[in-house]
């Protein structure tokens, strides 16, 4: 009898003697001897510090619009593991994960790997077997020795950098956006949504030979009225509807992915019927989510903060507001704390039953 998806899960936390570690030369065996299995026919790797989630999210309803048969790779879960793997919008069921852990472990022998390299395989393993259009996935950790870059991508989106992980990819933003910059490929489209890109990437890109798309520059948006706009070398796409998800750094994004789909056009047609349709459909649990009076959002570094402020300050609030937050002991709890204080009334710690808490 199979073993059961959550004594799967407890294992894979054992075999690696740290929950992270970075390099792709023990997954990349793994990976061949399970055939190498091969991507869609396009990928698009979306790296960076914050807005994976929502841009993945973005990329693949615009793709599902289209007709594009469409998996995504996304971490970590919120509530269930299956949440990681989706093909067609729909979240990978128990017996999947566990015939591909079963498949992972029969090609693994000696080989330790870690919980987040068991998952990547899982779902280049999966998404092999559903033959897809398009396989959207999420780096988990920096990009150039995250399990992810085992793919060579068709389209690289680069989101934002700040600070965050630093203790693996380094203490400021040229060394973390050298780590970023890994996710991209010579004579691939590329997009970096940052407006302010460290030197690193923009260095990186040019040894590729990669006209790098860069927003305010190769392509640009503007918004008023609750409409937005975007403009690109080519094409444009005007009153536009805003995403569904909130906020300055949701409309970057969002421009960010147009970037991509715009970029990938002559070889993945989108409609702009789909592109209309998927903006005001946006979102994401914990994600500025409101349930009642509530509002759950699990941004956990300085930048993410940052724009959580920004969306309180538009927020018609009557009477007080409260802050309960629960953080990991390696985040910037100080720095996130401080930049909510103007919009609280009172603050709440939490801790957590992690070892990290």
């Amino acid at each position: 009898m199979p073993r059961p998806l959550a004594e799967w899960l407890a294992y894979q936390e054992h075999v690696h003697p740290r929950s992270i570690e970075l390099g792709l030369e023990r997954v990349r065996g793994v990976w061949l001897r399970m055939g190498a299995p091969s991507p869609a026919r396009k990928v698009i790797t979306v790296g960076g510090t914050n807005g994976k989630g929502s841009t993945v999210a973005l990329l693949e309803a615009m793709a599902q619009g289209a007709g594009l048969h469409t998996g995504a790779f996304t971490s970590p879960h919120l509530l269930d593991y299956n949440e990681r793997v989706r093909i067609d919008g729909m979240d990978a069921d128990d017996a999947a994960l566990v015939a591909s852990f079963e498949r992972i472990e029969a090609a693994r022998g000696e080989t330790p790997l870690t919980y987040f390299e068991y998952g990547t395989l899982a779902a280049l393993w999966l998404f092999r077997e559903a033959a897809l259009d398009l396989q959207v996935l999420e780096v988990g950790l920096g990009g150039r020795l995250d399990a992810v870059n085992l793919v060579d991508a068709d389209a690289a989106l680069i989101t934002n950098i700040g600070l965050d992980h630093t203790d693996w990819l380094g203490p400021d933003r040229e060394s973390i956006g050298y780590e970023k910059a890994g996710v991209l490929r010579a004579d691939r489209p590329a997009v970096c949504a940052d407006p302010q890109p460290p030197a690193s990437v923009i260095r990186r890109a040019a040894e590729l030979g990669i006209a790098l798309q860069l927003v305010g520059q190769d392509y640009d948006f503007s918004a008023s009225a609750g409409r937005w706009n975007w403009r690109g070398g080519k094409q444009q796409w005007t009153d536009l509807p805003m995403p569904g998800l909130r906020g300055a750094a949701q409309l970057r994004n969002a421009a960010g992915v147009l970037a991509v789909i715009d970029a990938l056009q002559p070889l993945l047609p989108v409609p702009e019927a789909a592109i209309r349709a998927a903006l005001p459909a946006l979102s994401l649990p914990g994600r500025f989510q409101r349930i009642g009076d509530v509002i759950l959002d699990v941004g956990h570094n300085a930048e993410a903060a940052a724009v959580l402020a920004d969306n309180l300050r538009a927020e018609l609030v009557k009477g007080r507001v409260l802050l309960v937050m629960g953080m990991l002991a390696d985040k910037p709890a100080e720095a996130y704390a401080q930049a909510l204080v103007p919009c609280v009334h009172e603050f709440f710690a939490a801790g957590l039953s992690s070892a990290r808490g």
